[in-house]
């Protein structure tokens, strides 16, 4: 950007000069003078008008940097600061101390318009104000009478696009958010996607994405050729001005091939028809066609070839059909894969061949319902299941005795009916109690859910919940809780909630979790001195033990422990000494174990100084430990200077040694060592005992023991 901005016609203000990253000064003034430096009033009376741009990735936005304040006038500066598309521009206050009615605005611009970010009545010091695009806007505004100071620190950071939205009945993968950045969509079975199947995070002055999101919507008719597996929904598309609608989906599976049609929910209108073709034509054999009052096949339907067609015609544009048929192709000569919705099932045979038996179960909180748990297939010529698959449903009501439980709104996953009256009775072991987590609750502001503390409704009540909520936690004082839901009649007027889900389990009577063992080689801490819910206890291990394990445990709302606790394990490793440089080495295990050996080489022109081989050894106390210090590579000069200065300095230092050893034992000998010789001249040694003066006595007893003899002598 310009080194020198120019002046204003008719400003009496200097033109400004850049200096450094962003500063702003003002030069040497011209006519008036003026006191630099400062935001003084001085030149002409009437408004002072400043605009300072800065384009620099860092810098300071300071008061002192400001045109000094004109007399009997006001001051206002705009300070703007632009950098590259795709970043954006982050403030931080250092520092701000303003006076009464001046004005210090923080703006951003968002397509044009200028956004007000922070104003002097937010601003702290420390504060941090991030724009939305990248041109971020200071606005000073100060008054003859007032001399309010500012500093702020700007620095650029990446501006990102908004997390794509996911679709309903879809999923969305995002690769990045910054520019270049991809989302990737798509549809759950059944579903077609509307609009680009990936987004592209475009660089601009506020980062957006290509396109906006696609939508996941269930189309009316279509066609599938090498069908494997797929659904049939009812059509979220727009009906024609009519309100009518005619639909027409063929369904192919590869040759040789059978198709089943799998009914998993099916609910139409007196004008509404489903027509399935055992054939590509609606001339081909009919199927199944419904009609009014009639039941749902939940056997499904079975094609004699590998087409079928499936037709639905609307005439009733205020009912919204409801249906999901899921198809499958399967092998002739075999049964087709079985499927059970909010449930599960094991098989003895895989490949599905007669006289494979299939055995269902449900998912928590689910019955089996309208169909045995165990189905067969038989017939050699032409297989076929023996019955058909069950459906797993979350029922109203119901008693439960187990020790841990599901309760789930009638119908869940799919929203619950107008008019249902539910009741739940919970017992448990006779010397507990039971702990009820609500973990979902989204019901309209007409429907009740009540929890009773017993067995009746005319028990104490623990809550009651009408609406949306968060997770709720409740105790019961007894075994027995009784669970009550109502939901309204005329439930389309109010709305319908999306259900709840629930999970009980018995808990002890007491309010502490159980104490927990020491460890060996290890020692525990507790939080609290009563191990109550949320206390907490940390297990510690003893100088050259790792702790396998959670190190914490907490004490959770239904008195259990959050984890088994840990253990010590004593540590068979070193660790990793490290590199040296110039040199190579050679590892006999990468895991360090005790007994790991480390051979160092130097590169050529270096030679090694230390132990080229370090051993992994174990202690009886402490962690394992390596045989040496690491090694060094020095440089081969460097080495033969080190042993020519060694030559040398042995070459003097060791007749100085031997020199000082003889006239070292000289003066030993001389002042100690001949009063204590060997030698006993008479010339010159007196009698050793002549300095005894004691008179000695030779007629002390004797004592006798057998062969041994004692002797008390007295000198």
């Amino acid at each position: 950007f310009p080194g020198l901005l120019p002046e204003r016609e008719g400003s009496p203000f200097p033109p400004l000069l850049l200096k450094g990253a962003g500063h702003l000064r003002g030069s040497q003034p011209r006519t008036p003078p003026c006191q630099q430096g400062s935001l003084q009033a001085c030149g002409e009376a009437g408004p002072g008008l400043c605009s300072m741009n800065f384009s620099d990735p860092e810098g300071y936005i300071d008061s002192a940097e400001a045109p000094l304040m004109p007399r009997n006038g006001f001051l206002e500066c705009s300070f703007r600061v632009t950098v590259y598309t795709g970043y954006g521009v982050e403030l931080q206050v250092k520092s701000v101390n303003l006076s009464e009615g001046e004005v210090l605005a923080i703006r951003g611009e968002d397509e044009g318009h200028l956004v007000t970010l922070a104003n002097q009545t937010l601003l702290v010091e420390g504060q941090v104000i991030r724009s939305p695009t990248n041109i971020i806007s200071v606005l000073f505004r100060a008054f003859s009478d007032g001399l309010g100071t500012f500093q702020l620190h700007y620095q650029v950071f990446m501006l990102s696009c908004s997390f794509p939205q996911r679709p309903s009945f879809g999923e969305v993968a995002v690769m990045g958010l910054h520019s270049g950045g991809l989302a990737h969509f798509h549809c759950h079975l059944g579903y077609e996607l509307e609009g680009p199947q990936s987004l592209v995070c475009l660089n601009a002055s506020k980062p957006h994405w290509s396109a906006p999101e696609p939508i996941c919507s269930a189309p009316c008719g279509g066609t599938v050729h090498n069908a494997t597996i797929g659904r049939i929904l009812a059509p979220t598309s727009p009906r024609s001005p009519s309100g009518s609608l005619a639909c027409v989906w063929m369904v192919s599976a590869p040759e040789g091939q059978k198709l089943h049609l799998h009914f998993e929910r099916l609910a139409l209108g007196e004008k509404q028809r489903l027509v399935v073709y055992g054939g590509e034509s609606n001339r081909s054999a009919v199927l199944y066609a419904s009609r009014p009052g009639s039941n749902v096949p939940f056997e499904g339907v079975i094609s004699e070839g590998n087409a079928l067609r499936v037709d639905f015609t609307s005439e009733d544009p205020s009912r919204e059909a409801t249906f999901n048929i899921r198809f499958e192709a399967f092998e002739k000569g075999h049964c087709y894969e079985p499927h059970l919705q909010n449930g599960n099932f094991t098989t003895s045979d895989a490949a599905y061949n007669p006289g494979a038996i299939v055995e269902f179960t449900c998912d928590p909180g689910h019955t089996l319902e309208q169909g045995p748990a165990v189905i067969e297939c038989i017939n050699l010529r032409d297989p076929y299941w023996n019955d058909t698959e069950p459906l797993c449903r979350a029922t109203c009501g119901g008693e439960l005795s187990m020790a841990a439980g599901v309760i789930l709104s009638p119908n869940w996953p799919e929203p619950y009916a107008e008019g249902e009256e539910c009741v739940w009775k919970v017992h448990v072991g006779e010397e507990k109690r039971i702990f009820l987590d609500i973990q979902l609750l989204n019901l309209s502001q007409s429907d009740i859910l009540t929890v009773y503390d017993g067995d009746d409704l005319s028990a104490h009540i623990l809550g009651q919940f009408l609406g949306s909520g968060g997770p709720q936690k409740l105790y019961s004082s007894t075994p027995d809780l009784t669970i009550q839901f109502h939901s309204d009649p005329a439930g389309l007027f109010f709305g319908k909630g999306l259900g709840f889900t629930m999970s009980y389990i018995e808990a002890s009577r007491n309010e502490s979790c159980s104490d927990l063992p020491e460890i060996q080689n290890g020692w525990k801490t507790t939080s609290h001195t009563e191990l109550v819910r949320e206390a907490k206890i940390t297990y510690q291990c003893d100088p050259g033990y790792d702790i396998v394990g959670s190190d914490t445990l907490t004490c959770q709302w239904d008195l259990t422990w959050s984890s088994d606790p840990p253990f010590c394990e004593k540590i068979m490793y070193c660790t990793d000494p490290g590199e040296v440089e110039h040199s190579t080495r050679l590892i006999s295990d990468p895991v360090l174990l005790v007994g790991t050996t480390i051979q160092y080489t130097c590169n050529l022109g270096f030679v090694l100084e230390g132990s080229s081989l370090l051993t992994c050894y174990s202690r009886e106390t402490g962690t394992p430990i390596w045989t040496s210090r690491l090694p060094r590579c020095v440089p081969e000069a460097a080495a033969e200077t080190s042993l020519e200065g060694g030559n040398m300095a042995l070459a003097i230092f060791i007749p100085v040694l031997v020199v000082s050893l003889l006239l070292g034992g000289a003066y030993v000998y001389v002042t100690r060592c001949r009063y204590y010789s060997s030698l006993r001249l008479p010339l010159m040694y007196s009698h050793p005992y002549s300095q005894i003066t004691v008179e000695t006595e030779f007629d002390n007893p004797i004592f006798e023991t057998g062969e041994t003899r004692e002797y008390e002598v007295s000198i």
